[in-house]
């Protein structure tokens, strides 16, 4: 089945801004002729492929056939490019879908978006564990994942690991764990957890108190604000290393054991249909992460 490429992207553009309006702002026509574009595309297909109402989301064909837009657009952009074609600068630069974990966002990420001119970014921010499932629902063309073992239809290549560290103010250590860190103290210290799928501070109790151990808990979904609520001494949690290494030094936080961090192995993974579009975005990844994370011998060499 063909579909016509200003169906399409009337179709990327209401999903991505939310609204007719916004979308026929950004396309230059009329709200109208916005919606007579994604009828059309919605009879051509046989099914709706937008739920209507503030914002506009899409069902599952519809965001599969805008991501099939917004790949598309990427690609004609490196064909262009490859044949050294004239592009109107006038031209919006293509989008570009990618599923990242906040903490990679907070700390590395951003230089290689910034070494990566010609795109627009469209992130989705999920936890490291998940992040291969939007690209097995093929909702984005690129992830950082946990997962080692490329998807299917993916290339993967290994970034380093993230460290983490087990970490609290000296204020919060005396106040909660005085007598000792054991899982009886553990078990009433309040800890942070950034949402219901960051399973970091049960991992590190399980390794280090090989037991289950549920704390009170509060809930901070913002990588700073994470790192900020254990220097606030609002409770302990696992913080990137990359990202409190003047709070370790300053004594402003500290760690809850001596030598117990956890190293998370971090892997891109991209569409390989995208692959070579995205080779110069994928060597910017691979050199920040050099830089950032800490590397294995065989990545080193």
């Amino acid at each position: 089945m063909k579909f016509d490429p200003n169906h399409l992207s009337a179709l990327a553009a209401v999903l991505r801004l939310g609204t007719f309006e916004a979308a026929a702002h950004s396309l230059s026509v009329t709200p109208s002729a916005v919606s007579q574009r994604i009828k059309a595309l919605e009879e051509r297909v046989g099914t709706a492929l937008v739920k209507r109402g503030l914002p506009c989301t899409g069902t599952e064909a519809g965001l599969r056939l805008a991501k099939h837009a917004e790949d598309v657009a990427v690609l004609e952009g490196l064909v262009s490019s490859e044949l050294s074609l004239d592009q109107d600068s006038q031209e919006t630069p293509p989008h570009l879908r990618i599923a990242v974990n906040a903490d990679s966002l907070a700390t590395w990420f951003i230089a290689a978006m910034a070494a990566t001119p010609g795109l627009l970014f469209d992130l989705v921010i999920d936890d490291q564990d998940h992040s291969a499932d939007w690209l097995k629902r093929g909702e984005v063309s690129a992830a950082i994942t946990s997962h080692s073992a490329p998807v299917t239809g993916c290339n993967a290549k290994s970034l380093g690991a993230m460290r983490y560290e087990a970490s609290a103010s000296p204020a919060f250590m005396e106040k909660w764990f005085s007598k000792g860190l054991t899982p009886e103290t553990l078990a009433r210290a309040p800890c942070l957890i950034f949402n219901a799928k960051d399973a970091l501070q049960r991992r590190w109790l399980l390794r280090y108190f090989d037991q289950e151990i549920t704390p009170p808990a509060h809930f901070i979904p913002s990588t700073q604000g994470f790192a900020d609520a254990a220097e606030a001494g609002l409770g302990w949690g696992m913080n990137p290393v990359i990202l409190i290494e003047r709070a370790l030094k300053s004594g402003s936080l500290v760690p809850l054991l001596p030598d117990s961090a956890l190293e998370i192995d971090l892997t891109w993974q991209v569409s390989r249909v995208m692959s070579s579009a995205l080779a110069p975005l994928t060597r910017a990844v691979l050199s920040s992460a050099r830089q950032h994370l800490i590397q294995s011998p065989a990545l080193r060499g």
